[in-house]
């Protein structure tokens, strides 16, 4: 006669439960969304340039757009997307050349890729705010 089987009991695989975060595992889906937002972030620089290219009346409405304190948290946002996203992919660049692949230096090269963006971030927003005469 045939014999019966009995099921094995297996470990299920590790998810989002199991996992401690890793800034490089933060990295990853951070560099995700920030070229995501970098395609929205497009479009509002397809709107300045067809606002400039219109006319005076289109541009003072992106200006106006583009002055206001949402505005500006737009484009503070839009800005350190840009750098985080540059970064991140020079920090990619570094692996695919197979450079600091090691754990800690991934960490390493990680928080400098944070660090410069939130760094570079400030240093244009100072700039500009400066040219302007905010500042």
């Amino acid at each position: 006669m045939a014999e019966q089987r009995q099921a094995v009991s297996r470990p299920l695989s590790p998810h989002l439960q199991i996992y401690r975060v890793t800034i490089t595992m933060a990295m990853s889906i951070i560099h995700r969304f920030t070229g995501m937002g970098l395609y929205a972030g497009t479009a509002l620089v397809a709107w300045w340039l067809v606002a400039a290219a219109t006319g005076p009346e289109a541009y003072a409405t992106f200006q106006a757009v583009a002055g206001s304190w949402i505005g500006q948290l737009v484009l503070f946002g839009f800005t350190w997307a840009l750098l985080h996203h540059l970064f991140g992919g020079l920090r990619y660049l570094l692996w695919d050349a197979i450079v600091a692949t090691s754990p800690r230096s991934a960490d390493i090269i990680s928080w400098a890729a944070t660090i410069a963006a939130l760094l570079a971030t400030v240093a244009v927003w100072f700039a500009a705010l400066s040219m302007r005469g905010v500042l």
